[in-house]
């Protein structure tokens, strides 16, 4: 349980409305159609291992240049041809994602960009994004 100033709010209340803020944060995603993905592209730290400060101008061009992303969301109709991907889908939902520079529309939304690619954009998937230099 949480005191605010006066007022007891229980713990479950807490947890019921962070859920709902959750629920209602991912409701405001743009929903993907036919063929296409939702991706989130990757994000590089503020800041180098070293403890120093990279400019805003600098990550803003990483950002415009990244070519890593997580799948948010996969059209109801991507990778459904059978003839097409007869393995199956190429990715899946939480799946990082590596894509050429400039594929897919670009979103801006509150905190950064989000893409929709088509799924034939998509030319590999990655474990973990870290472990590629972005430039």
């Amino acid at each position: 349980a949480k005191v605010t100033a006066t007022l007891y709010v229980p713990e479950r209340l807490i947890k019921m409305r962070e859920k709902e803020k959750t629920e209602t944060d991912s409701k405001k995603l743009p929903v993907p159609v036919g063929w296409r993905l939702l991706i989130m592209p990757y994000e590089s730290p503020s800041t180098t291992k070293g403890g120093i400060e990279i400019p805003d101008d600098v990550l803003e061009r990483e950002r415009i240049a990244t070519v890593v992303g997580c799948v948010l969301a996969i059209g109801p109709d991507a990778y459904s041809d059978k003839e097409r991907y007869p393995n199956g889908a190429w990715c899946k939902k939480n799946d990082w994602v590596i894509f050429a520079r400039y594929a897919g529309s670009r979103l801006k939304i509150e905190g950064g960009e989000l893409r929709i690619l088509n799924e034939d954009e998509v030319l590999g998937t990655i474990d973990d994004p870290t472990y590629l230099v972005h430039t």
